[in-house]
């Protein structure tokens, strides 16, 4: 291992994280936002300080999302305070803290920084100010170990068990900053010649060039999917919805970490009542299996399959009974699963209705 000292792993850092009701960072809201300053003291223990914000969106929160942080729209209500309220402060308190000679740490920057922008312009009718760099622990590693396939998923468990860093209290805001942090720190020691030893403003530029480079990489990625599918099935009313998605992930990736709104991070869906029991064709089939395994992994499978379920007109229990059938893991975004695991997979839904 490489020493680090002089490098920005030994100075301040200040972490950020967001729960939400969804996945679109220009449509949907801020639930909860942490920001956790830490501070070198000599040779002992780092200062660290937290705050925390607990939101009424306004909206209904999910229960695919209340079901990963833990937050149902009745205790948002209850407990939490205004959404303009608590926009405004993270962004003050942002700017407090957040200067040219300390990085912000938000791991996946590009939503959560996008988010606040969208409610700050909502809220607070102005946008995020950047006050100082901004060192995304997700992109820096993507840089370092380039994605695999659709297969190789990079969620923060994921990265914090590569490095054997610590995650407490995950998919909570401050637990999950805190573990940014940790990621952030033990990149800067692993790789200290690599990362370690830049300025923190050559960090944050090349990580806007690393970021488009791995987008461009997904894009060809679901690009081959796209002709192995022209190939077996010709041109469906899907293609043109795969080309368009092509084409927002390029341009989403020439902007970093800010990005602009390209429209719903979901293509247009079919409408129509759910309908389990409506006859699954072989082309239908060979369309949902495709969907899946194109399914962004960082993605949780109860949103994934509830946007497919929306898409195909179907429960979402169905499409999940229906992805298991066609060797495609229901829990796992962008996977296939072998016999062992679905014969699992099948015993534990089966648990969930049990038959007299």
């Amino acid at each position: 291992m490489n020493d680090s000292t002089g490098s920005w792993g030994e100075g301040p850092l200040v972490a950020f994280d967001l729960e939400t009701t969804a996945t679109d960072p220009h449509r949907d809201r801020i639930v909860t936002a942490s920001v956790v300053t830490i501070t070198p003291r000599g040779d002992g223990p780092p200062s660290v300080r937290t705050r925390t914000w607990l939101a009424d969106p306004g909206v209904e929160i999910p229960p695919d999302a209340t079901a990963i942080h833990g937050i149902s729209t009745e205790h948002a209500r209850a407990q939490g305070r205004p959404a303009a309220e608590v926009v405004a402060e993270v962004v003050d308190h942002l700017a407090a803290v957040w200067r040219p000679d300390v990085a912000l740490c938000v791991f996946n920057a590009v939503f959560d920084l996008t988010m606040l922008d969208a409610e700050s312009s909502r809220h607070l009718d102005r946008p995020l100010a950047l006050t100082g760099p901004v060192l995304d622990p997700l992109c820096v590693d993507r840089h370092l170990r380039p994605v695999r396939d659709f297969t190789d998923r990079r969620r923060l468990s994921d990265v914090c068990a590569h490095y054997g860093v610590r995650l407490e209290g995950a998919h909570t805001s401050d637990g999950d900053a805190l573990a940014a942090a940790r990621v952030a720190w033990k990149l800067a020691r692993v790789h200290a010649s690599e990362i370690g030893f830049l300025t923190l403003a050559e960090l944050h530029d090349r990580q806007a060039a690393w970021h488009r480079a791995h987008e461009e990489e997904y894009a060809l990625r679901l690009e081959r999917k796209l002709t192995d599918r022209l190939a077996r099935s010709g041109e469906s009313e899907q293609t043109e919805e795969w080309r368009a998605r092509v084409d927002r992930i390029r341009e989403a990736g020439r902007h970093w970490p800010l990005t602009p709104d390209l429209g719903p991070v979901r293509p247009p869906r079919r409408s129509g009542p759910a309908n389990a029991n409506a006859p699954w064709t072989p082309a239908l089939e060979a369309e949902l299996r495709e969907s899946w395994l194109a399914t962004d992994p960082a993605e949780t499978p109860e949103t994934a399959r509830k946007t497919l379920a929306t898409h195909f007109a179907r429960s979402p229990t169905a499409i999940r009974a229906r992805l298991l059938r066609l060797g495609c893991d229901p829990e796992a975004p962008g996977r296939t699963c072998d016999p062992a695991r679905a014969a699992e997979l099948k015993r534990r839904y089966e648990a969930e209705y049990p038959r007299d």
